[in-house]
């Protein structure tokens, strides 16, 4: 493993934040990712751009965000605190939209990282995507009402546990040409740390 800063690259190349002893519920790892044409904003500050809690939560609409370009995706690891279907919502996914100035993203999880269940995505109402819902600017860490950003329960693809996210950008937006695609800041499990 090679060590840099406050994360660590295993064998795998995924890249694992290891800052601190105590698990936290936001994505450790950047696992894999293939960024679509009109993407590279924040490809540099990968992967640390897209771990540990949305920087949008200091006001709406952030840029410190990887835009993952048209159908691009990624893969993030929760390698200490997986998401575990109960009540209510298990998942958020965090974008910076703009008011009337959103991407869509389609979110599909994994317990292994090889199977993988999507939820189902309306991209003309937001519904069940990605990238509609904006970070709320006074997001408490330890109380996911706060959080805002788009939610997602695990029990609607018939999982009780997941420890991959991948997200992919749905390829429907078009700005008058501006590119850019879906802008991943964050994911957070809402759900309680196992036992």
């Amino acid at each position: 493993m090679a060590c840099s800063g406050s994360s660590v690259t295993g064998d795998s190349g995924a890249v694992v934040d290891t800052a601190g002893d105590v698990p936290t519920p936001w994505a450790d790892a950047v696992v894999a990712s293939e960024l679509g044409e009109g993407s590279g904003h924040g490809a540099d500050l990968l992967p640390g751009v897209v771990l540990g809690p949305p920087s949008s939560a200091a006001g709406g609409g952030s840029l410190d965000v990887v835009s993952l370009g048209r159908e691009g995706w990624i893969v993030v690891e929760l390698v200490d605190w997986p998401a575990v279907d109960g009540p209510g919502d298990d998942l958020a996914v965090f974008e910076n939209p703009f008011p009337g100035w959103t991407e869509a993203g389609v979110v599909e999880v994994s317990l292994d990282g090889e199977t993988w269940s999507a939820f189902p995505c309306d991209t003309a109402s937001g519904e069940g995507c990605a990238g509609f819902t904006p970070t709320n600017s006074t997001l408490d860490e330890g109380d996911p009402s706060t959080w805002g950003g788009d939610t997602f329960d695990l029990g609607d693809v018939g999982l009780s546990e997941a420890r991959f996210v991948r997200i992919t950008d749905a390829g429907v937006a078009d700005y008058a040409g501006i590119g850019g695609g879906f802008d991943l800041d964050a994911v957070g499990v809402m759900s309680e740390l196992p036992r």
